[in-house]
């Protein structure tokens, strides 16, 4: 993912509300949500990337989710660096908590690019870093990562938290509600705009919510809610790399266990 903007325990309804974006070079071959049953792991449900085989965002029948954003740092790029993508996928399939699974990746976490690693259950949710290599364990409000550090105050992370916040601040919302926070494609101004280290027009071009370039952009968009007695609906919208069109969504319900 390159968003996540996240409300944890402060709705009535949800414990947690998950809004996010993935956005990627176009012709990096991927896989729609599914159940991973091919791969003999028929309690994860997650999208896949079928170049590195990890996923960026992901749930376990047993209550388990993560999602994972890259942390940009052009002038830090190791070229034979493991997959984040198995970051997600290897505390979904493992049976540790989520600190045990941290503290492990905290020992190696140099051999990685920059990564932002969030992963809960059904009790508790943990951001990690590899950037400052902290773990911390989230707390209830409205919460948001991108390209950088957890709630670091982008001009496109704060708009999709505060849009976020409105729209739960309402016992009753819609997904649509949820989506629309996620297809506003407006720039944030020069003055405004983030310094990592890429270009002038890339930072531009990447500074709005869902990102719409020539070879690189938002390619999905996936919502999590789940409610205090173990109930979860993920949904995926997937979108036309070309036309930014609507081409398929799926919805999936679990019960975890």
């Amino acid at each position: 993912m390159c968003l996540i903007a996240f409300s944890y325990k402060t709705h009535p309804r949800y414990k947690l509300i998950v809004a996010a974006n993935r956005d990627e070079f176009y012709q990096r071959p991927t896989r729609k949500a599914q159940f991973w049953t091919e791969e003999g792991l028929p309690n994860i449900l997650a999208g896949r990337d079928l170049k590195a085989n990890g996923t960026w965002m992901g749930v376990s029948k047993s209550g388990k989710w993560g999602a994972l954003t890259n942390y940009r740092d052009p002038s830090n790029i190791k070229e034979n660096a493991p997959t984040r993508g198995d970051l997600v996928l290897d505390f979904l399939k493992s049976g540790v908590s989520e600190q045990e699974y941290i503290q492990e990746i905290q020992t190696k976490s140099e051999e990685y690019n920059g990564f932002n690693l969030l992963i809960g259950n059904k009790d508790s949710l943990f951001h990690f870093s590899n950037e400052n290599n902290l773990i911390m364990e989230v707390k209830p409000g409205i919460h948001g990562v991108s390209n950088a550090l957890l709630d670091t105050p982008w001009p496109k992370l704060d708009h999709a938290k505060k849009a976020l916040a409105e729209v739960t601040a309402k016992e009753d919302f819609s997904k649509e509600d949820l989506f629309n926070i996620l297809t506003n494609s407006e720039t944030a101004p020069d003055n405004k705009l983030p310094s990592t280290g890429i270009p002038y027009e890339w930072e531009k071009a990447v500074s709005s919510i869902f990102i719409k370039t020539d070879n690189y952009g938002t390619l999905c968009s996936t919502l999590l809610l789940a409610d205090y007695e173990g109930n979860a609906e993920f949904t995926e919208r997937r979108y036309d790399s070309s036309t930014s069109e609507i081409i398929d969504e799926n919805t999936f319900k679990l019960v975890f266990s």
